[in-house]
């Protein structure tokens, strides 16, 4: 699968998990995911790379879906695991 292709199965599933997508030209540099009043929106920056966007996407997605309850295919669940940000366990100083 493409960047592309993730991307947009990525926001499939945001979509699937009542997260409303917005696209919004925001310099290359925005995006990402907002709650605000029991909503969330997950603000697509149509002036970003389409790398940069799934990324961002993929940490909503991690975020916001229980993926133990939803069928992803193999390639995208990689993707969220290789994105996946450590809430949790955060990097420790050296």
């Amino acid at each position: 699968m493409d960047e592309k292709a993730i991307l947009e199965y990525l926001l499939t599933l945001l979509e699937n998990n009542r997260v409303a997508i917005r696209t919004e030209a925001m310099g290359g540099t925005g995006g990402g995911l907002c709650k605000f009043k029991n909503r969330a929106v997950f603000f697509v920056d149509s002036e970003a790379s389409t790398a940069d966007t799934a990324v961002l996407c993929a940490r909503a997605v991690n975020e916001t879906v229980d993926l133990e309850t939803v069928y992803v295919v193999p390639q995208v669940r990689d993707f969220l695991e290789k994105h996946a940000r450590h809430i949790d366990h955060p990097p420790q100083s050296e």
